[in-house]
């Protein structure tokens, strides 16, 4: 009977190691937690997305993507760290749901009814049409009913719904084919490259794609604009939704929220094909053997900012001048150049160095009120039209009950300053406000397609050199199949 005891206590001592041991891999792990709780025990916010102009993306190896900010701020909000998983299409980011791998899903994804039967759906922080796409040197379809050629949309998408519908509505001969290994961003470049005929995107990530693959083209809107949101797993427990909500309001009463919009989407305007091929093929011939010197003197700032302010200022041309006696490639005045000691204006370096050391005395001298990642943007302007002019459009935006400090509200009132009724209300009087707002407003355009493209050629450089060192080694390069349904 002693010995039965021992044994007894011998089981119940390796249960109970072995319970501590397995506890955190159990299936039953957490069910007695709150989908809140359990990503605070974890100390981890896991959330899934996609590679995209808007979502996702690095700029030297660090980063960004509106998508990535705002989990980024929602993890600081809840006190843990983030977890990015970035997979390569939509289907494999539902699945990260279904298999637990992911607390959401933030990968600029369209509000879609089918999805509402597995999935709930967070805030909405910006809204899109869904447009279907064609190379530009191609004829232009009217409507769905006349496409020649094939349609390529990607699985898991929410244009799926909208295919079906306008099948069902309208278009009974429509067909399509269904990717369901390429996410939309691939086959809306597979479009420009004229490697398919048609394709189904986003509003904003085909204007932001337009900026370095200038031969997609928009033919129409396929649906009205739909609201863009986060999803999560369906559950009863509505705490991740709650503390959603909570965080996204906040970002709206602090202004966080507009200053990202405006970051990511303020300069989403028309699109100029022409101006975008001149510009993609000045980075091609032009731009190589000036980089060293935007690299020497960007100082505080990207250097592709600041080769993008040059081309706005003179299309990187060193002789550049305009009727008001401004020249070189920062088209300097007299005054400024002597202020930052260039002594000849159409000297490249010169001019490089004078301009970018004038910009960076204009950001020391912009209100510190001011975020640090819109200063540039007040510190542009000031450089356009006038320190002075700058400080009055802040005037007027603070009298109209707008945020001084926020460029998205001081923008709106730039063209103002050329109105009478407007520019009587300030210190400085009138000023070309308008040209001042296109002049920030094309710099970010060409700062924009300028990271892209570097970026694409880099891409196509490290597939070439992955290619041909495939063939050195003897083994042939097989290009996969794209996979169907």
């Amino acid at each position: 009977m002693k010995r039965l005891k021992l044994n007894y206590l011998f089981i119940g001592l390796v249960t109970l190691l072995l319970a501590m041991a397995l506890w955190p891999s159990v299936p039953w792990y957490g069910n007695g937690q709150d989908a809140i709780s359990q990503i605070k025990s974890r100390g981890v916010l896991r959330i899934s997305t996609i590679n995209s102009p808007l979502t996702y993306y690095t700029i030297n190896k660090a980063p960004v993507g509106m998508d990535y900010e705002l989990a980024k701020r929602f993890a600081n909000y809840l006190g843990v760290k983030l977890k990015v998983t970035v997979r390569p299409n939509l289907s494999d980011l539902f699945d990260d749901l279904d298999d637990g791998k992911a607390d959401l899903l933030a990968a600029g994804l369209i509000y879609n009814d089918e999805r509402l039967m597995r999935y709930q759906t967070g805030p909405s922080y910006y809204s899109v049409s869904q447009q279907l796409v064609y190379r530009v040197d191609k004829p232009r379809p009217k409507n769905l009913g006349d496409l020649k050629g094939q349609l390529r949309v990607a699985s898991g998408s929410a244009y799926l719904s909208s295919l079906k519908t306008a099948r069902d509505k309208q278009y009974p001969d429509l067909n399509w084919v269904v990717s369901t290994d390429q996410a939309p961003k691939a086959l809306l470049e597979a479009v420009a490259e004229g490697k398919l005929d048609y394709t189904i995107g986003d509003s904003v990530t085909i204007a932001l794609l337009q900026r370095i693959h200038p031969q997609l083209a928009v033919a129409f809107d396929v649906t009205d604009e739909k609201p863009v949101t986060w999803y999560v797993p369906h559950s009863e427990d509505d705490s991740l939704n709650a503390a959603m909500l909570d965080f996204f309001n906040s970002m709206g009463e602090e202004g966080a929220m507009a200053r990202l919009e405006e970051k990511y989407l303020g300069h989403v305007g028309t699109f100029d094909y022409v101006d975008t091929r001149t510009f993609l093929r000045a980075i091609d011939v032009t731009l190589p053997e000036i980089k060293p010197l935007f690299e020497k003197y960007a100082a505080s700032i990207d250097w592709r900012l600041l080769a993008a302010i040059s081309y706005q200022e003179s299309h990187w041309n060193p002789l550049a001048t305009s009727p008001t006696g401004v020249r070189g490639m920062m088209m300097l005045t007299r005054n400024t150049a002597d202020s930052v000691n260039v002594e000849d204006r159409t000297d490249t370096e010169q001019s490089i160095r004078g301009g970018s050391l004038y910009l960076q005395r204009m950001m020391e001298k912009v209100p510190s009120t001011i975020p640090d990642e819109e200063r540039i943007w007040f510190a542009l302007a000031a450089y356009n039209m006038g320190y002075a002019h700058m400080l009055d459009a802040r005037k007027l935006t603070a009298k109209q009950g707008g945020n001084p400090d926020s460029w998205a509200d001081v923008k709106l009132r730039l063209p103002m300053l050329s109105q009478k009724r407007y520019y009587a209300q300030t210190t400085y009087g009138y000023a070309r406000g308008h040209e001042a707002y296109n002049y920030v407003e094309n710099i970010r355009k060409y700062q924009l397609s300028l990271v892209g493209y570097l970026q694409e050629q880099e891409k196509r450089l490290a597939q070439k050199s992955a290619l041909e060192a495939e063939l050195g080694s003897g083994y042939p390069a097989v290009t996969p199949e794209i996979a169907m349904n």
